[in-house]
């Protein structure tokens, strides 16, 4: 890992040239110019009674090694490390995924990834707390096999059946406002709605709908999962209103997933802070930056 990778963006004011390093994973975090700086971005993020600092939740998958893995998740900054419990191995007679992630630092939470029926996920579900992985869940439910969209039908019968089980679901599901307020009644300590299909990196193609969610879902947490690309693909859902973002393959499909990993710390970063700051009222004509009021003529 070369030098710069530990530079950790700096941000710095034009007369001082003050710099803040690493402030995102810090308790304390350092002051510019008399103000906590990302204080408010960095509240408790809150699913089922259970605080995490970090907003962002990573998968497991797609990295060429465990090792990648281990070290793309470090530099992520992420607390919640999602793994699919049909991909691993659950014995550990063998080398497993789940040797290179310390499940005293990171949170696991269990995912029913390739699962096409309700009945599969609950199996997935209980095996995964049988082996004393979690009593959390990630609940998917396949319902198309080439554009990997969720059975919603499905999903809503899982998370029923798995919550009167003592289970804490987070069911990945559609943008669908209906489909979101009867997993709620269904028990979900969170709603997951794609933002693109699983693994295009595509980005959310359907904002209106992430605002819908944001504005009618107050109960439960938001949280974007799927079809991230970038890390302004990130700051978008962020800036929308998510509670948090889930993702995988853009991290670990990325050219330098390590890095990539990190610049999805900050984005998700910023676009917390952004959505808590409120942004400008856009306008169809321009505003002078400095008012000629008070100007000598």
């Amino acid at each position: 890992m070369d030098v710069l990778r530990h530079v950790h963006f700096f941000w710095w004011d034009n007369d001082a040239t003050i710099g803040i390093l690493r402030y995102a994973q810090d308790d304390k975090i350092p002051a510019l110019n008399g103000y906590n700086i990302g204080m408010k971005a960095m509240e408790p993020f809150v699913i089922a009674g259970k605080q995490f600092r970090s907003r962002l939740i990573v998968g497991t998958g797609k990295y060429k090694s465990g090792e990648e893995t281990a070290v793309a998740i470090e530099a992520s900054g992420a607390e919640m490390v999602t793994v699919a419990v049909r991909r691993v191995n659950l014995d550990r007679s063998k080398t497993s995924l789940l040797d290179h992630i310390d499940a005293k630092k990171y949170f696991l939470l269990p995912n029913t990834a390739g699962c096409y029926t309700a009945d599969d996920a609950i199996r997935a579900a209980r095996l995964g707390r049988e082996v004393g992985l979690s009593d959390w869940v990630k609940i998917e439910v396949i319902g198309d096999e080439r554009t990997l969209y969720p059975d919603v039908q499905a999903t809503i019968e899982a998370t029923r059946v798995l919550v009167k089980e003592g289970f804490t679901v987070l069911p990945y599901t559609s943008d669908d406002i209906v489909v979101a307020k009867r997993l709620i009644d269904a028990g979900a300590s969170a709603i997951m709605p794609l933002g693109a299909p699983i693994g295009s990196g595509m980005g959310i193609q359907n904002v209106a709908n992430i605002r819908i969610l944001r504005e009618m879902i107050t109960t439960v947490p938001l949280i974007v999962d799927a079809g991230v690309g970038t890390a302004s693909d990130a700051t978008l859902a962020m800036e929308l209103g998510a509670d948090g973002v889930l993702m995988n393959t853009a991290i670990a499909a990325a050219q330098d997933p390590i890095l990539m990993a990190e610049a999805m710390k900050y984005g998700v970063i910023a676009g917390r802070a952004a959505y808590l700051a409120g942004r400008m009222q856009k306008k169809l004509y321009a505003t002078a930056s400095s008012p000629l009021e008070g100007v000598v003529k």
